[in-house]
């Protein structure tokens, strides 16, 4: 991975539920990350969700993309 790429992290579905649930949408609702993005592992699946989380000067911000 590149410095100034963000971490991506794949969600386990225990987390997704809560992440669903605490933004009240559905799966189909979050921003969409294609499954040939170079950034992601071979291995994801459509349907995996990821967090992407990108350093400011003095924070940290969440992002989540669901894998199509």
């Amino acid at each position: 991975m590149h410095a100034l790429q963000p971490k991506h992290s794949k969600l386990k579905q225990e987390e997704i539920d809560k992440l669903l649930l605490r933004l009240n949408i559905a799966l189909s609702q979050l921003p969409k990350i294609s499954r040939k993005d170079p950034i992601l592992p071979e291995d994801c699946q459509i349907g995996d969700v990821f967090k992407i989380e990108r350093k400011t000067e003095d924070k940290v911000q969440e992002y989540f993309r669901v894998v199509v």
